[in-house]
């Protein structure tokens, strides 16, 4: 039997972002699997907002739709998980997102968790995803770090220290045991913040990779 090849879909249109998403989920796929990027082209290069994550679902669904005979599994890889739904009621390939992935990580063993991020205008979609999940009484809230979204990612340091300080709030304010870095592009800063702290920093995008590689699996 060949491969596997698993679709991780960016609604964010930035093809340097898809590449880093694609090396970090590579960086933890089994053996045997193969991660391919596809990037939107008609969304904002890093959507901030909670219409430009919504304008961003059909396209999403359409990237879905015409890469489905040449995938096993799709991952969607923003945090909001936009066209998820979608894509569940229209395949019966196994599709997840990484909010979804991250959350049920984070909330494993019972787990109080929260989520640090960069969008403050995301915030409100990011606490509908605990209700969705049945996840409620675990979900501590999200922290939003210092600064304009846009700005931080072209500054990594600042960035670091910016969601470092988020986690710190997420841990010793709400008493968080887990907590999610909340966004796709975030990948490589959260896998930095990994070892400064005792409790587990979720990075969504290994805990979306895990995930679809036990449900094609199954």
């Amino acid at each position: 039997m060949g491969g596997r090849r698993i679709l991780l879909i960016n609604p964010n249109s930035n093809e340097a972002t898809t590449a880093m998403m694609v090396v970090i989920a590579r960086s933890v796929a089994a053996d045997g699997f193969d991660i391919v990027g596809a990037t939107a082209t008609r969304a904002p290069g890093m959507i901030v907002s909670a219409d430009a994550l919504e304008a961003s679902a059909p396209e999403v669904e359409e990237i879905a739709r015409v890469n489905s005979c040449e995938c096993d599994g799709i991952i969607v890889s923003a945090f909001g998980d936009p066209g998820l739904a979608g894509i569940k009621a229209a395949m019966k390939l196994p599709a997840i997102g990484i909010g979804e992935s991250a959350m049920l990580e984070a909330a494993e063993d019972g787990r109080r968790f929260g989520v640090a991020t960069t969008t403050p205008l995301l915030k409100a979609k990011i606490d509908a995803l605990p209700d969705a999940l049945g996840l409620r009484s675990l979900y501590t809230g999200t922290r939003v770090a210092g600064g304009d979204p846009h700005e931080l990612m072209h500054d990594p340091a600042r960035l670091r220290a910016a969601l470092a300080a988020a986690v710190e709030t997420c841990i010793a304010q709400d008493e968080a045991e887990a907590v999610i870095i909340g966004g796709g592009p975030l990948g490589e800063a959260a896998r930095e913040l990994q070892p400064m702290f005792t409790v587990p920093v979720i990075t969504p995008i290994p805990s979306a990779v895990r995930r679809i590689i036990r449900l094609v699996s199954a």
